[in-house]
This record gives structure tokens, sequence and C-alpha cells, in this order.
């Protein structure tokens, strides 16, 4: 069984059936029966119930927003935001999709000759829990627009979302199977990947998880997308409106419980402003309210799982024992619920685990340094390559730099963030391809060119 429990005090509120292997086998064969006559479709036929899709989302966003608090964990407010996000892809795709995926005429010393773009068939999305509606959505809706069918496999303590999900696809006007959600255990997926009718792959998810998909993909020649974790840095320079950058900082460490792999996570800062820098994120990190996710008093949730909290206590507790300086938190509280309190710590060495893997929780780590290069030295000690946020008054400069960084997303004067309007992914260890903008909605088609003598 799949068992659905709300983080705010750890209770099961509902429980979901595992699919067995002959379910699995028609969800493969629904799949590829529906692809195609949906493919056939026309690019009009299949982006109304796109339209529709945002519709509804609009009209059911208060409850699909409960949903997500009672089933993730989520702040109500930070849910809300999520399902509004979701229906402006929609539109998006509606809007751009006829654009992106047009015949691109090339001239050459053929007659005719093209870029002519279509599906590829069903493909499978393995999703995490931490966004339960965007991430499903991000991959889902441009893959379906472009003809193609999908089966997505969701995380198991969000099964209940993955579930309304396809109910919401279905009542917008998509044909039975083009998206099916598949509560399957996760030694189903080997299987599916292989399995001759899939014929793409998106993960978004930990690192591990991404070399095994990539693995299985790769065997069997399959398309795959990957995005995966982050360690992104905050880089202050001496010249930065120091309060802005704290009082932001605390929003994109915190948000989420800090439980996203484009959060802030390494914060470094020049040392003639450290000390004003450390001042101000410390009074924002002070004023985080943990509480009940639906009450909008609340500022900073529990974490979606009580493993997941073990596990940043225990990267916290090895950070301390080897000498960083904890400076707020670092404490499971008393009471119900997977609480983690806000923690900041400083004094960090690269031996410590929290300078080398993702931290995935309400912890932020400071760093102290003594210029700009080495401020951009240790913003890339990293196996990670996801996001990067850069301060500073020049702003010619500042993009300069942004540039120069190893990461898929630069950002200046600001938190990183994910944009239906452009690219979103990252490089090493943070992942494979893209998702979103023109890059992202031509990963999942066959780009065919054409020639005509």
């Amino acid at each position: 069984m799949l068992i659905s429990i709300n983080p705010f005090d750890g209770r099961e509120w509902a429980r979901h059936a595992v699919w067995t292997e002959d379910a699995i086998e028609g969800a493969l064969a629904n799949a590829q029966a529906v692809f195609r006559e949906w493919s056939a479709a026309g690019l009009q036929a299949r982006l109304r119930p796109v339209t529709e899709l945002a519709t509804r989302l609009g009209a059911e966003r208060e409850s699909l927003a409960a949903l997500a608090t009672r089933e993730m964990g989520k702040r109500l407010a930070e849910a809300r935001a999520e399902v509004d996000k979701c229906a402006l892809l929609c539109r998006y795709v509606a809007d751009e999709a006829p654009a992106i995926w047009a015949d691109e005429p090339v001239a050459t010393e053929a007659r005719r000759s093209y870029v002519h773009y279509e599906p590829l068939g069903p493909l499978l999305g393995i999703m995490p829990w931490n966004f339960p509606f965007w991430q499903v959505f991000r991959f889902a809706v441009p893959a379906v627009a472009a003809g193609n069918t999908v089966l997505v496999k969701h995380a198991p303590n969000v099964t209940a979302i993955s579930l309304e999900i396809e109910r919401l696809f279905r009542q917008a006007g998509f044909p039975a199977h083009v998206f099916q959600a598949l509560p399957v255990p996760v030694e189903a997926v080997g299987r599916i990947i292989a399995d001759a009718r899939i014929r793409g792959v998106s993960l978004t998810g930990s690192t591990r998880a991404g070399r095994a998909v990539a693995a299985q993909a790769g065997a069997h020649l399959k398309k795959c997308v990957l995005e995966l974790g982050g360690s992104d840095p905050w880089i202050v320079l001496a010249d930065a409106d120091v309060e802005a950058a704290a009082a932001a900082g605390v929003t994109a460490r915190f948000q989420n419980a800090g439980q996203s792999c484009i959060a802030a996570k390494r914060f470094v800062i020049q040392k003639e402003v450290y000390d004003r820098f450390l001042e101000g994120y410390l009074a924002g990190v002070g004023a985080l309210v943990m509480g009940d996710p639906a009450d909008a008093r609340t500022t900073l949730a529990p974490l979606a799982r009580d493993d997941l909290r073990s596990a940043l206590a225990a990267q916290v507790e090895d950070a301390r024992q080897r000498g960083a300086r904890l400076l707020a938190g670092g404490k499971v509280p008393s009471g119900p619920g997977y609480f983690y309190a806000p923690t900041v710590l400083d004094g960090l060495d690269p031996a410590m685990r929290v300078s080398r893997e993702e931290v995935f929780g309400p912890a932020a780590l400071l760093f102290r340094v003594s210029n700009e290069e080495e401020a951009l030295e240790l913003a890339g000690a990293t196996a990670y390559g996801l996001g990067a946020s850069l301060w500073s008054g020049d702003l010619g400069h500042a993009e300069r730099l942004a540039r120069t960084l190893p990461s898929g997303l630069s950002f200046v004067n600001s938190m990183v963030k994910s944009d239906p309007r452009l690219p979103f992914g990252g490089i090493r260890d943070s992942g494979v391809g893209r998702e979103l903008g023109v890059a992202g909605l031509r990963e999942f088609v066959n780009i065919r060119t054409v020639w005509i003598a």
C-alpha cells in the first residue's frame, strides 16, 4: 500500500493500492494505442484541453492547494502559488507552442528543406514530492501538447495528488490514457523504462536516482531528461545592497521548508559586509514561525517526511561535531509533526557533509570570503551546477560574473526561480537536458530534417 500522511501531525489519512503487473501492462498498452490517435489529432485540437486545464486549475485552486498542504505539508500560500504557476504554464504552452513547433524553412540547394517537429510516443515521468503539482505539469503539459502520451510515476507520499492530476487531465478534455498516474513501487521503474513502447524518460529527483535512471534509459537508447539536485550559491559582493540580499536570502533558503533543488544553500559573503549580512539574516530567520501550514501566520512548514528530517539533522550534527558554529536552530522541536528548527551554520570546511552533499531542508550555510575571486572559486567548488544568485550594485560587472558561474541558471540581485518562458535545468550533477521555454518544449519531440530535391 501507498500511504498518505499529514506532515503537520504525522497522521495517516489515506491508503492507495499498488498496481499489479497486469495493471502496468494495461497502462503501457493503452498509452501506445491512444498515442496513434492523439498524435494525429492536430496541434490545435491538442491545445484546446490545455487551455481548459488552466481554467480548471483556477476554478479548483483552493481544494488543490489544500490537498498539497495536507499530503506534502506545504504552506497553503505556497500551495496556491504552485497551482497558479501550473495554470500559467498551460497558458504559455497554448499560446506559444504553435510557433515553437512550426516547420522551420532552411535555405539550401534543395527545392525545399525544413525542420519538422513531431511527437516521440509514450513517455515516462518520474516525479518528486516537493512541488507535487508543478513538477508533473512542467513535464506533462508540453509533452502531451506535442502529441505524446505520458505515464507518471509520482513519489509514493503524494499518491493522492497524482490521482487528482489524472482526474484534472481527464475532465479538461484529454482522452483517456493520454495522461496516466502509475501507483507503482520503485522496483517496477526499470521494467517500464526497458519496455519498447516507452520512447523517453523524464526524472526530477536526486543525483543518485538520476544516475540509475540514466543508466537504464541509456541501455535501451531512450531519450532522457534529468532535473536533479543542487547546492546553489548566494554570492554577496562588497558593493551589494546587503539588507536586500539578507532579506531575500531568508526566503530563498526557507521557502517550502528549504525543500527545493534551486533553494539558496551556500551563502558566500565578502568579509567587508559579512557582519551586516549576518545580522540581517539572523533577524529574518528568528522571525520565522513554525506551525500549521494551513494557518496564514505560519512562515515555516514541516518537512514532508520524518526520514527527511532525520537526514538533515544528521548532516547538521556532523558539521557541529567537526567544528562548525551553530548560529541558530539545529534541533528537532518537541511535539507532533516533522518540524526542524530553522538553522544557520558558519565556520564550515570542505570535509563536512553539508559542504559536499545537498542540504534539503531549513538549514543555511554561511561562508566568509576575502575577495571576489575567492567568492567565485567557492561558489563553483561543488559537484552541482543548477542555479546561482549573485548580488552586487554594479549590474554590468555582476552580469559578466554571473555568466562565468558553473550553473544552468544565473540570477543577479534576485532569487533563482523557474519560469515557463525560460529553459530550466542544470549541468554537472544537477542534470541533463532542459524543461520549459523553447528548449524545453523541443526536448521530447523528433526534430526531423525534411529535404525535397
